[in-house]
Order: C-alpha cells, then sequence, then structure tokens
C-alpha cells in the first residue's frame, strides 16, 4: 500500500512538470537575431543643439554580404513628440539598397517640439534586413539657446582735442548670443561732427559677427574748424539680429585761436614808392576760441625789397579781438614800377599758421621822372646843335 502511494505522488509530479513547462517553453520569444555584415553608424552620436532647432546625423550604412539587399531603417526610443526623417539622394527615404560589400550615407533629420525642456535624450538609429536588425545609439543634448545680444564698450569713452583734432575712440563689439549675426553701425553726433566705423584699418557701416565672439572698432569722430569750445555727446548704435546695443562718447573740444590778416580797409592792396620806406596798416584778428599767444610775424618778399613789423611779435590776443600792427615796405631803388605780390604771415605758438597775399603797387618817384626828361631834353638840343653847326658846311 505504501509503494503504491509513492508511485502515485511521483507520476503526479511527472504529468505536472510535462504539462507547465511546455507551456513556459511556447511563451518565450527568443532574442532578435543580429545581421550578418550589416553594420549602422555615425561619427559624431551625441549632439548639441539649443531649443527651437533641429538635429543631422550623417549615418554611414555598411553590408559585406555578398550580394546587394534592401535595408529598412527605423528609430527606436524617440521621444514623445519627436520626428525624425531619413534623407537621402535629396530625398526623403524609408529604405536604402546596398550593393555587396559597398556602403551608404544617408542622413537623419530629428526635431524636437518647440516645447522641448533642456535635457539629454537618448535614442536608437536602427537597419533591418532579411537577416536581422543593426542599430546603433543615438544623443541629443538640448539646451537653452541664448537669444541674440548685443554689447559695446570702450575703455577711454572721452576724448579731448582741438577742432583740427580727429577723435579716435576705440571699442569693443561683443555677440553674446548664440547666432551669428551681421550688424549695422550708425552714429548720432551733433551738426558739424563726422563719425566713421574702421576695422582693421578698413571704412565699414555693417560687420559680420560670429556667435558668442567679439571685434574691436576703431570710431573716428572729426569736428569742423569752426566748432566752438565744450562737451559734445556722440551715441553710436550697433543694431542686428532684433537687438541692439548703444555707447555714449563724449568729445571735449578745446578753444583754438583762428588768426587773420587784413589791411585797415579790409583790402589786400597798397601802394609804396621804390626807394623809399612805406608804411602799412594791417589788422591781425583772432576769430577763434582761444587767446593766441607768441605771434611771430614774418614776410615773403621779392628780391631786394626790406620788410620789418612794428611789432615784430604780438604776445597775446584774445579771442575775438585784434591788434594793428604797421608794415614797413621799402622796394629797391631800381625797381621797376608795377604791381607785386608780398606775403605776410602770422604764427601763433599754439595755433595754426595764418598768412596773406598783398598786392603791392610800386610806383617810380617824380625826381627821377624829371631827371629822365631833363636828360631827354639835353640830348635832343646836343643833336640839335650837331646838325645846325655842320649842317651849314
Amino acid at each position: 500500500m505504501r509503494k503504491h502511494w509513492v508511485f502515485s505522488l511521483f507520476l503526479a509530479l511527472f504529468l505536472t512538470a510535462g504539462l507547465v513547462f511546455p507551456a513556459a517553453a511556447e511563451g518565450a520569444q527568443p532574442p532578435a537575431a543580429t545581421p550578418q555584415g550589416l553594420s549602422i553608424f555615425t561619427t559624431y552620436p551625441s549632439q548639441v543643439v539649443g531649443i527651437g532647432e533641429h538635429l543631422n546625423y550623417d549615418l554611414t550604412l555598411r553590408t559585406e554580404n555578398e550580394t546587394g539587399e534592401i535595408v529598412h531603417l527605423g528609430v527606436e526610443d524617440l521621444p514623445e513628440g519627436w520626428t525624425a526623417t531619413f534623407r537621402g539622394g535629396g530625398k526623403v527615404v524609408q529604405s536604402v539598397y546596398v550593393r555587396a560589400d559597398d556602403e551608404v550615407s544617408i542622413t537623419l533629420r530629428v526635431e524636437p517640439p518647440s516645447e522641448v525642456e533642456a535635457g539629454s535624450y537618448a535614442f536608437r538609429v536602427t537597419a533591418e534586413d532579411e537577416s536581422g536588425v543593426a542599430s546603433f545609439p543615438l544623443e541629443a543634448v538640448v539646451k537653452a539657446k541664448m537669444p541674440p545680444s548685443l554689447k559695446l564698450s570702450s575703455d577711454l569713452p572721452t576724448l579731448k582735442g582741438s577742432p583740427a583734432a580727429t577723435f579716435r575712440y576705440s571699442a569693443t563689439l561683443k555677440n553674446e548670443g548664440d547666432e551669428d549675426l551681421s550688424v549695422n553701425l550708425s552714429a548720432d553726433a551733433p551738426a558739424g561732427f563726422t563719425v566713421n566705423f574702421k576695422v582693421s584699418g578698413q571704412d565699414v557701416t555693417a560687420i559680420p559677427l560670429d556667435a558668442n565672439s567679439s571685434k574691436r572698432l576703431s570710431i573716428e569722430v572729426k569736428p569742423l574748424d569752426s566748432v566752438s569750445a565744450g562737451e559734445y555727446p556722440i551715441q553710436i548704435l550697433a543694431q542686428g539680429g532684433g537687438t541692439q546695443a548703444t555707447l555714449d562718447l563724449t568729445a571735449e573740444v578745446t578753444g583754438q585761436p583762428q588768426l587773420s590778416i587784413t589791411a585797415q580797409d579790409g583790402r589786400l592792396s597798397a601802394q609804396a614808392n621804390a626807394g623809399k620806406e612805406t608804411p602799412l596798416k594791417i589788422i591781425i584778428a583772432n576769430n577763434g576760441t582761444a587767446p593766441a599767444r607768441g605771434i611771430d610775424l614774418s614776410d615773403t618778399a621779392p628780391n631786394g625789397w626790406k620788410v620789418s613789423f612794428d611789432p615784430q611779435k604780438i604776445d597775446e590776443i584774445p579771442a575775438g579781438q585784434q591788434q594793428e600792427v604797421t608794415v614797413n615796405l621799402q622796394p629797391p631803388e631800381k625797381a621797376i614800377a608795377g604791381d607785386y605780390v608780398v606775403t605776410f604771415r602770422a604764427r601763433p605758438s599754439d595755433g595754426v599758421t595764418k598768412s596773406a597775399d598783398f598786392r603791392i603797387t610800386v610806383t617810380t618817384s617824380t625826381l627821377w621822372g624829371l631827371t629822365g626828361v631833363l636828360l631827354i631834353a639835353i640830348a635832343v638840343a646836343v643833336v640839335a646843335l650837331a646838325v645846325v653847326r655842320f649842317g651849314r658846311r
């Protein structure tokens, strides 16, 4: 009886095992077969992209099979809302024909949704033929994209100089965004000022500026000679990519003397007698915005002329005032009557030399004229006497 019970127990266990294990074997799925000689890959599997941008993966599909075959392409584990398309030969494709022992280049374009969050996203590209599926891991690192931003700065925004000077400012223009920009340059300057922009010595009005890069600018500001002394604000504007930057500059124009030379009646002409000293009154005026100091007077006259000034040097002429100077002119005694040019110059110690050309009409002495007439009369009388005397013979 005991042996019969043990036998029944073993028989029951055997039948149970026969029912369970075949069922488990039927439910199990074998792993997908790996194709022989088929591979897909890219040199740059991980790419960084800004929000709102897409990615392009340049893929290589290679087979070592002895015969050509059609390979189907796919993407696994792509995040929700993302789209992926394969492109080859300028068209969207889903499969590729690969010749025996050859390889094909294709591009996988991946587009994240516009509301994607910054982070790292992993997925896989697959290639499937009759023998199985080959895959390769890819990664997209999405970063928050910096908006377009420009910065314009200068270490020396204020310069000082005379109206005849050129104010040269050195500035730095920086693109702080993640996009390349074309930047236009302009200036808001007071009347009487001109502004030029230079990069590497070349005049420019617009420059290309790569993302997260900077360039040095030379800003040349030139005032007119007539600009009064004072401080003048100049605003520089850089615009590009929907953004802009400004830079405030200051040109501090100092006063400058500006001389003029005329005669008392305003004309640049006079008369002088040959061989005699003739005084000529001239006016040295300062029409500038600063005193003219240490003014030296000089001349350029025809050969043989004597010219002197009284005074020879002027200590100072305040702005808006003038001083009378006597010029003593003496043409040579044998000067021929006519018009001559004499140049007068006034050179201040801290300003620009001013010159004026005067037309001097030289006249000869009346005594010399009478002497000439007398000599001619004597010569005529001598000839007449000779004719009368020798003519009778």
